[in-house]
């Protein structure tokens, strides 16, 4: 099947160009701060938006990386700058997200407890309607060096309308989900495949999966410190929207949710302010868009 991603207007176009940073059949990436590159995309033009936003992580903390002590330092985008500031700037990126979203659209957006919250809180204030919280649950997940907590082993992902009042639109593939999960209504904690590639065995037991991080293929082009894995990305895209729709990520990151609606017959727009992950997205879309041409 052949991707395009829609012309914008061509006032819109012109100012987009200077941000362009690579494009293809069905994707495109754009390098610049979310909020203004947002800003300059048309009001209802995406099907669905997933955000894996900054939680904040990154300051003077230390967490376990290949069994060894290590500091938690994945950038300067990831510094807390306290938290009336960072409840700030997430109301700003998800009203960004929010005027761009289609009345039919969601937005699913990744966290752990450091920030998701904050989201959940920020998208009830913006008028969200809030349609689940799914656990991902990791069963490889980092040991705690302090043995003062529980271990931290599972990510929550809010998914969201935009519209909070009236009749629900939008889309949820409630039988392909049940289909998936063996016959059985697919429940809101994800231990999902092992490996991408393997086919699903429907047990009629409505079970769940596990996934553990982004496998050794998937960092073939480099890595992202928060990259999500493939399988991940490929159940919200394909539980939340149909062919051929807009899906958008604000975070781009290494470009996971690209791969995962170019393989899924959707296309892709996403926004980066580092140009090194922007390289490492390229390769990975232009890669994609090779395999799904090929099929």
């Amino acid at each position: 099947m052949r991707l395009e991603i829609p012309a914008e207007p061509v006032r819109l176009r012109q100012s987009l160009k200077q941000s362009e940073f690579a494009k293809g059949r069905g994707w495109r990436l754009y390098q610049g701060d979310c909020l203004a590159t947002l800003q300059q995309f048309e009001p209802a033009s995406f099907d669905l938006v997933f955000a894996d936003p900054p939680y904040f992580l990154s300051n003077g903390g230390f967490t376990c990386k290949a069994g060894r002590r290590a500091p938690v330092e994945k950038g300067a985008w990831d510094i807390s700058q306290g938290v009336e500031h960072d409840h700030e700037f997430t109301l700003q990126w998800l009203a960004a997200c929010r005027r761009v979203l289609k009345p039919t659209g969601t937005i699913w957006v990744s966290g752990t407890q450091h920030v998701i919250f904050n989201v959940g809180f920020a998208m009830q204030r913006l008028g969200f309607k809030l349609l689940n919280t799914v656990t991902w649950y990791k069963p490889n997940a980092s040991p705690n060096l302090s043995c003062r907590y529980f271990t931290h082993s599972t990510e929550i992902l809010v998914w969201a309308s935009p519209v909070a009042k009236g009749k629900l639109q939008h889309t949820f593939n409630y039988a392909r989900m049940k289909e998936e999960n063996g016959g059985k209504q697919m429940r809101d904690v994800w231990n999902l495949p092992r490996s991408g590639d393997e086919e699903l065995t429907a047990d009629g037991q409505g079970r769940v999966w596990s996934q553990i991080s982004p496998r050794k293929g998937e960092k073939a082009h480099g890595s992202h410190p928060t990259q999500k894995p493939l399988a991940l990305l490929e159940r919200v895209i394909e539980a939340s929207t149909h062919e051929d729709a807009r899906v958008l990520d604000p975070f781009n990151g290494s470009g996971t949710t690209g791969v995962a609606a170019l393989k899924l017959n959707r296309q892709y727009v996403g926004v980066e302010l580092d140009p090194k992950y922007l390289e490492l997205s390229r390769k990975r879309l232009e890669e994609a868009e090779r395999a799904a041409r090929s099929h």
